[in-house]
């Protein structure tokens, strides 16, 4: 689309949920990649990588299993972005066709806990980041950090790409420059040649990672069904893929040399340690401005893709649904207060909590990953019916059992394997303290939802969907 038509379109988001039609879809790849990109390049990416040395890794095994577990999640996660040009529609709407118009309304109440919870933890990073700016308490800092957030998402998507765009060249800037203060005051010859390998730490280098990137899975396309039908699949996977997976591997190393040469000094002084890294005063100030501006794209991502779960099933339940813009307000403001009220309330045990919260919630979207993405390119192959997904009498029907049993049953496989401070799998001492929960419920559920789909033939005769609204 020329730049004139780009920028043609409304600054304030109207169409919420609904679908995109041609003549207003815009934007190029390459947005995609540095909203990605920007939403990656963040402190608290930095503090998952992080979290792979704190919990007992070593340097060398810790990169690789990062390295490995972004290209595994990042995959899932690009196989979801491709859908949204040739649907036009948020994410979790399309799983109306795996589990029925009214039972999607399932994994998405778990998501919209997933992303109050990513949202709150973002809030406690930026709201230390604030605190030390403004010479101000942490918790103010939140509060500050939450009006932010508030008034972006009410915005909507051509907003937050913008500062999609803007937070890449920042965070490239701050990264480029805290690394390069990282090599002089460290020796990462001497970190790279300690090599203890452990099973259990690499495994849970890879599970950090594999788990950032698929928690982006349920509302990826969100970002990119603006784009023309037209677009390449191809070309959109590789355009989010490489965005998220080199943002979030560079974010991450960075942790992982923080956290080694840190002594014990990382953990509930995150961001302050982070910013002493490079300097003080002035430099520091910038410092925490690039911290708290990067938590801006990612945490909006969270509350907006919040809002878009909520209006979803609430559609499911009464048909058609208009967003106004109040409602669009005080549903942004009900989601970003009760995240900000858990970030006030766990500001002080983050590290700990944030690493249980992260894992512990592969349990129940990567089942949900597993069943859109077979059913979408092996059984549907592409080809939704549109207006089928906004009645609950219609095609998908209101709930589409054997597709909710096979969620169910991939969610339950897991447990015996998940090793988290919530819950600890009977299976997890067996095999040496190792978490692969999230393996079993990507393969599991993905194999047992092609068989019962191609048996049942739910979907067999499904046509091309028409250019028109959901």
């Amino acid at each position: 689309m020329s730049q004139a038509s780009d920028s043609s379109k409304p600054l304030i988001e109207r169409r919420s949920i609904n679908y995109i039609p041609e003549a207003e879809r815009h934007g190029k790849l390459y947005s995609q990649f540095t909203l990605w990109l920007g939403a990656n390049l963040q402190i608290t990416a930095i503090v998952t990588g992080a979290l792979a040395v704190v919990l007992g890794g070593d340097v060398f095994w810790s990169l690789i299993g990062l390295l490995i577990g972004q290209l595994l999640g990042g995959g899932v996660m690009a196989l979801h972005a491709a859908q949204g040009p040739k649907l036009g529609l948020p994410q979790m709407i399309s799983s109306r066709v795996q589990f029925g118009v009214l039972g999607a309304s399932i994994p998405m109440v778990l998501v919209c806990l997933m992303y109050m919870g990513f949202t709150a933890t973002g809030t406690v990073l930026s709201g230390q980041a604030l605190g030390q700016l403004f010479g101000v308490s942490d918790s103010v800092g939140i509060l500050m950090f939450a009006g932010v957030i508030v008034l972006v998402t009410v915005l909507g998507y051509r907003v937050i790409h913008v500062i999609g765009r803007i937070a890449s060249v920042i965070g490239v800037i701050a990264f480029v420059y805290l690394f390069s203060r990282l090599m002089t005051q460290t020796d990462i010859g001497a970190l790279l040649a300690i090599r203890h390998f452990s099973w259990g730490g690499f495994l849970l280098a890879v599970s950090l990672a594999a788990s950032w990137q698929i928690a982006f899975g349920p509302y990826v396309a969100d970002y990119s069904r603006y784009l023309p039908s037209k677009t390449s699949s191809v070309k959109t996977f590789l355009a989010v893929g490489a965005g998220s997976v080199v943002g979030a591997q560079v974010a991450m190393i960075f942790g992982v040399f923080a956290a080694a040469m840190a002594n014990g000094q990382f953990a509930g002084h995150e961001v302050a340690y982070i910013v002493g890294l490079g300097g003080s005063g002035t430099i520091a100030a910038l410092l925490y401005f690039s911290i708290a501006f990067g938590k801006i794209t990612i945490s909006t991502l969270n509350s907006y893709g919040s809002f878009m779960c909520i209006a979803t099933i609430i559609s499911g339940f009464r048909g058609h649904l208009e967003v106004t813009r109040l409602q669009r307000l005080v549903f942004v403001l009900l989601i970003v207060g009760t995240a900000t009220l858990i970030a006030l309330l766990g500001q002080h045990s983050f590290l700990g909590a944030f690493k249980s919260f992260i894992l512990f919630l592969l349990a129940f979207f990567t089942p949900w990953s597993a069943v859109n993405l077979v059913d979408y390119y092996c059984i549907s192959r592409e080809r939704y019916d549109v207006p089928a997904l906004a009645d609950p009498n219609g095609r998908y029907g209101r709930w589409n059992i054997p597709g909710i049993s096979v969620y169910v049953t991939g969610v339950l496989v897991q447990l015996p394997f998940i090793s988290t401070k919530f819950y600890t799998g009977p299976l997890v001492d067996a095999l040496g303290g190792v978490d692969i929960s999230w393996i079993i419920g990507l393969v599991v559920p993905a194999a047992l939802y092609y068989l019962v789909a191609r048996r049942t033939s739910v979907r067999s005769s499904c046509a091309e969907h028409p250019a028109r609204g959901a």
